[in-house]
Parts: structure tokens; sequence; C-alpha cells
């Protein structure tokens, strides 16, 4: 079981999502409580759902895409292993995340390269 760090937060935070097989995707938005995001960048609290819904995002020239309203960071703890910028103990401190189809596996695209976490090779 993964312990998450409860940080008090009085923002709205943005989880975007575009793996819509998802079972937390409602509306491109995660719905899931814990989100936990590997070193790979991989969401790793993606689980496929039986149902698929359409992509829409593609056609959003044509018509906007039906997005669910952005949650309260109270509501969602996002447990981060990237060498990422947002990185702070572990714990995701950007305004919220975009988690994007690449290759077929859900990936942050959030990341930012923390250049003051580089570790010297001996």
């Amino acid at each position: 079981m993964i312990k998450f760090k409860n940080l008090v937060k009085n923002y709205i935070m943005d989880l975007r999502c575009r793996k819509t097989q998802c079972l937390y995707n409602y509306k491109y938005t995660c719905t899931a409580k814990n989100i936990k995001i590997s070193k790979k960048l991989l969401c790793a609290t993606y689980i496929k759902a039986n149902k698929e819904a359409p992509d829409t995002s593609r056609f959003i020239f044509d018509r906007t895409p039906d997005y669910a309203p952005q949650r309260e960071s109270k509501t969602a703890d996002i447990l981060c292993e990237a060498d990422c910028l947002f990185n702070q103990c572990k714990c995701c401190e950007a305004n919220g995340i975009t988690v994007n189809p690449i290759n077929e596996k859900p990936h942050c695209i959030t990341f930012l390269k923390d250049d003051n976490k580089k570790t010297k090779k001996i």
C-alpha cells in the first residue's frame, strides 16, 4: 500500500487525462483519489475500463469536447517518482497534471526535467 503525503492545499487542481478508456476518466478529468506517476512518467493509477469512451479531443477545432470541471486539490494526492521540477519529496506540487497516451501508454506530459537534482556519476 502506498502512503500519500497529506498536504494542505486550497486551490483548484487541473487533472486532465486523454486515456478515455481509464476507469477513473470522466470527461477528460481524472477522478482517482490518489494518483501515482512512476519514474518513467507513466500513470501507475491507470486501470483499463470495460467500456471505452471515444476520444473527441482531436475534433477540438470542429466542436468543443465535453470536459468535466476541475477538482479541488484537497480531493487528490499525486505521488511522483519522476526526476521532475514539480516533485517535492515524492509529492507533485504542480497546479495540475495532464496525462496523454503516448505509444498507447498513459504518460504525464506535465513533466519538467529538474536540472538541480542532477547526481554525480562515480
